[in-house]
């Protein structure tokens, strides 16, 4: 069910809303798309969804369950969880003895892809744009996941050998062609130049998207099932 309202709906009304749909036993997931208009307080309404609703993981209760170690009742966000399923697609669900550099520090992908990683047992370095010499410390890493919003800004002398890189940025990169403007998606990995070096790449449109869709459903399905009080494991 999809509820679409006016850019200039009140944030009143858009709390009303999701408290509707928090106790509609029929609703097992609540999703926001974001961002929200400058009107509207983004944490306000991410917090006023039910915890046991809140399929993109976001609410401050299911943050801390993901931080303690405490998931089997939390929602882990979209985009971590099915960079989590590549990655133990190539390495094992045991990461251990394993470096890993997250570069990136949001609430959405850099912090929860951190806490998943020291959970599988790699050793977890997140780095931002204050970290010194960002080159040298990526290039211990045998796992890089690269959220930043920089196009193209991982290069191959940035990767180590064999390493398994996850591309999370989206950015539109405009360009001219025979004097028509053109645009494009590209990931923050410069993705021609880094599948020399890594063992596994993924790509920037078709890598981490449908993974973060596949998983908004498997969450909305745990949901239901939690709800239901049925076995989710």
């Amino acid at each position: 069910m999809q509820h679409t309202l006016d850019e200039d709906t009140s944030q009143d009304d858009v709390l009303k809303l999701i408290d509707e749909l928090n106790t509609d036993d029929s609703i097992h997931g609540i999703l926001v798309q974001l961002p929200l208009p400058a009107h509207v307080d983004e944490q306000a309404v991410t917090q006023a969804i039910s915890p046991a609703k809140d399929v993109d993981g976001f609410h401050f209760i299911n943050i801390g369950k993901l931080s303690s170690g405490n998931t089997a009742d939390a929602f882990v966000p979209c985009t971590p969880a099915g960079c989590m399923l590549m990655i133990e697609e190539n390495l094992g669900a045991d990461l251990s003895g394993l470096n890993a550099v997250v570069i990136g520090r949001s609430n959405i992908v850099g912090k929860p892809m951190a806490s998943l990683l020291l959970q599988a047992n790699a050793t977890v370095t997140v780095t931002h744009s204050r970290t010194k010499d960002l080159p040298d410390v990526v290039r211990q890493a045998d796992i890089v996941v690269a959220a930043v919003g920089r196009a193209n800004m991982v290069t191959a002398d940035w990767i180590k050998p064999g390493a398994i890189v996850i591309d999370v940025g989206i950015n539109r990169v405009e360009s001219t062609v025979d004097g028509e403007t053109q645009s494009k998606l590209t990931g923050d990995i410069d993705y021609d130049s880094v599948c020399e070096v890594a063992a596994a790449v993924t790509p920037v449109p078709g890598g981490v998207g449908p993974m973060t869709i596949v998983m908004l459903m498997a969450n909305t399905l745990r949901a239901a099932r939690l709800a239901s009080g049925l076995d989710v494991n």
